[in-house]
């Protein structure tokens, strides 16, 4: 997987868990979910580059 397409996905799902947590603190479920689908985004993002690398090797 290419270093920057990683760095990313993780940061994807860093701010996505960032996301979540405020608002679940706030009480603010609209951000809460945001956060969730971000989350998942950047998993997915890294999933794909991750079978993109099973095949090129």
């Amino acid at each position: 997987m290419s270093g920057n397409k990683k760095a990313k996905a993780k940061s994807e799902q860093a701010k996505g868990k960032a996301k979540e947590a405020v608002g679940r603190v706030v009480g603010n479920e609209s951000m809460e979910a945001k956060g969730r689908a971000e989350q998942a985004k950047g998993a997915a993002r890294q999933a794909k580059e991750k079978a993109k690398d099973v095949f090129k090797h």
